[in-house]
């Protein structure tokens, strides 16, 4: 049985890691060992950001609204149930945009939430 020395593979192989390391400094760029070590670290930071930039951003939006909501003489957990009352739904991204963009649009939402939440009060 013939033996298998893996030759194109191997090469292959190895220009990917080191194409992935391409811009690193010095020697991490140049030896595979090195780089491939650099690259598996990279790919690593890069798969926890992906995860903490939909966190980063849901805190953005929240931290906006509560922002709006207090111009409006609300607090942003009294708003968001408003919303539910009243049957509104969109979504935090769209609210932070309105609240930024459209403060008049929001001060209408926030007067429905307010709305609602005292019609529920009542009831």
């Amino acid at each position: 049985m013939p033996r298998a020395k893996r030759g194109n593979k191997r090469v292959a192989k190895r220009k990917k890691i080191l194409a992935l390391a391409r811009g690193y400094r010095g020697t991490k760029s140049k030896l595979y060992r090195s780089a491939k070590e650099s690259v598996e670290r990279a790919l690593n930071f890069a798969y926890t950001g992906r995860k903490l930039k939909k966190r980063d951003f849901r805190k953005l939006w929240i931290v906006r609204i509560n922002a709006a909501c207090r111009l409006n003489g609300m607090k942003y957990s009294q708003f968001m149930h408003g919303l539910k009352v009243a049957g509104v739904e969109l979504d935090r991204k769209a609210l932070a945009d309105l609240a930024v963009k459209q403060p008049e649009s929001f001060a209408a939402l926030a007067g429905k939430a307010k709305d609602a939440v005292s019609k529920q009060a009542t009831a």
